[in-house]
């Protein structure tokens, strides 16, 4: 049993080795020919690199013994219920729960205060942001039980995210696309999953493939149109400061910070960790305890699942902190100096690329995709075609941010194209590739995209922090959509050409 074990996570070590390569391969490109110097600390670099392979495997195995087996468990047991409340507040409750402690969420939250002078309450746009995601995944797992095709849900919540942007003030519309990137964390992602196929798999007449995924589309899309209702309500009714300062020298250190390891600070990581965690879990056994009634099955090995993820999570943070981040974001800073537009496009492109790639929350869900489409939909693939999306995305971000153009027309020109791309892309691809766009900004990206944008916009004369720096991660959650859903337009179109073939070639025979 335990020699079988260590023969699994050794494959998951060197899978988790084989994901962050990209990553290394980019960070080696930029720092040996662009920048021309050896990094400082890079020892402590390769250390935290494999830190983070340790922490990914930890967690992959944790997902497949914890997580998932609950999250489906507890779907089944609310459908055989047959209770429509108690799933719909289970459902709040757990993006509610999830989403207020997400701490890509808390480090966009106060940048946001801080650039906009307290204007823009920290505490108040979590809680409208975790407000927003709760009712997603309420209204989510309400499809899922009505069977509604969960494109004209989208299509509505993106023609809503557009009619707003016009009435929403310029300093929070980036900002409000941004949050419906963070809202998706590494731990919320598979158990919404999970709970989403299980409902889906549970119910007569549903199709896991179709109607189980979406619900993490629902959580990218809402915080979007709450977060602009309350920059209108701010902007308008609240006293407005005279002048939107920039984070000129604070900002500049705060981005560019060096890691230095202590115990304490690791310690303190394994803490927040697991009070990140801590919330899902307590609402978790409370449904399964109290409205449920029904001891979980194989308790065990579910408590060593979850306990290898809060581990697995730790390892993986305190990786970035020691190995990823003080180079990543070095590099954008040194870019955003070198006066070279294309180096920073370059840069946005293969960074976007390469922590795809690494992103815990993407490789999550396309296991579970390749598992429900029952190998029709490879994970290596999905993966890639996802990364190419975010590479895309943040590269025109960029882009954008330089040129100086406004972001909403960016944005509505994107999702003109995810509604065309909805009609001519084959039903079984559109609620995996609408998923795609909110697992995508999680644990690896949001922090090194965060700080691209805002050392571009400090670092760029004329740009403001607050109105420029914030967007990136809209385009990186945007863009997957259009691959996904292009991968399988081509896929249909090349498979139904083969089909044609093998017919006229029977016919000649």
């Amino acid at each position: 049993m335990i020699k079988e074990s260590a023969k699994i996570f050794a494959g998951d070590l060197k899978n988790a080795f084989k994901d962050l390569f990209p990553i290394i391969i980019v960070v080696a490109l930029f720092q040996g020919l662009i920048i021309q110097a050896m990094p400082t600390n890079l020892i402590s670099i390769i250390i935290g690199l494999v830190i983070v392979a340790v922490g990914l495997a930890l967690f992959i195995r944790g997902l497949e013994l914890g997580i998932f087996p609950i999250g489906e468990g507890l779907a089944v047991d609310f459908a055989k219920k047959g209770s429509v409340f108690w799933l719909l507040l289970f459902a709040f409750t757990i993006g509610f729960s999830t989403t207020v402690a997400e701490p890509a969420l808390i480090a966009i939250a106060d940048k946001a205060a801080l650039i906009s002078h307290g204007l823009v309450d920290a505490f108040w746009l979590r809680m409208t942001v975790a407000l927003s995601v709760g009712f997603a995944i309420a209204l989510g797992t309400l499809r899922i039980l009505l069977g509604h095709p969960i494109a004209y849900y989208i299509i509505t919540g993106y023609i809503l995210v557009v009619v707003v942007t016009f009435f929403a003030p310029k300093e929070i519309i980036g900002l409000a696309y941004d949050s419906g990137g963070v809202t998706t964390s590494t731990v919320t992602v598979p158990l919404v999953a999970a709970l989403g196929i299980g409902l889906a798999s549970s119910i007569k007449g549903r199709n896991p493939a179709i109607d189980g995924f979406g619900l993490i589309a629902f959580a990218s899309l809402t915080p979007m149109i709450f977060v602009q209702v309350y920059g209108i309500i701010v902007y308008h009714f609240m006293d407005t400061p005279t002048a939107v300062q920039t984070l000129m020298s604070e900002g500049g250190k705060a981005i560019a910070s060096t890691y230095t390891f202590s115990a304490y600070d690791t310690f303190m990581a394994l803490i927040g960790t697991i009070r990140d965690v801590m919330p899902i879990l307590v609402v978790i056994f409370f449904f399964q305890y109290m409205i449920i009634k029904k001891p979980v099955a194989h308790l065990h090995k579910i408590i060593t699942g979850i306990i290898m993820v809060i581990l697995g999570l730790y390892a993986f943070i305190v990786g970035l902190e020691m190995g990823l981040f003080p180079i990543g974001e070095s590099i954008a800073l040194q870019l955003t100096g070198m006066k070279n537009n294309l180096l920073i496009y370059l840069f946005a492109f293969l960074i976007g690329f390469s922590t795809t790639m690494a992103e815990p929350a993407l490789l999550a869900i396309a296991i579970k995709a390749e598992e429900i489409s029952e190998g029709n939909i490879k994970q290596n693939i999905l993966r890639m075609v996802v990364a190419l999306g975010v590479a895309v995305g943040i590269a025109l971000g960029a882009y954008r941010l330089v040129s100086g153009d406004p972001i909403h027309y960016y944005i509505i020109g994107g999702y003109i194209l995810v509604i065309i791309f909805t009609y001519f892309a084959p039903k079984y691809i559109v609620p995996i590739a609408y998923d795609s766009g909110g697992v995508t900004t999680s644990t690896v990206t949001v922090p090194l995209v965060a700080a691209l944008g805002l050392g571009l916009a400090e670092n760029i004369e004329g740009r403001n922090p607050l109105i420029d720096g914030f967007g990136l991660i809209a385009f990186a959650s945007l863009f997957p959509m259009l691959t996904v859903m292009g991968y399988g337009i081509h896929a249909e179109y090349y498979k139904k050409k083969k089909l044609e073939q093998s017919t006229q070639k029977g016919e000649t025979l």
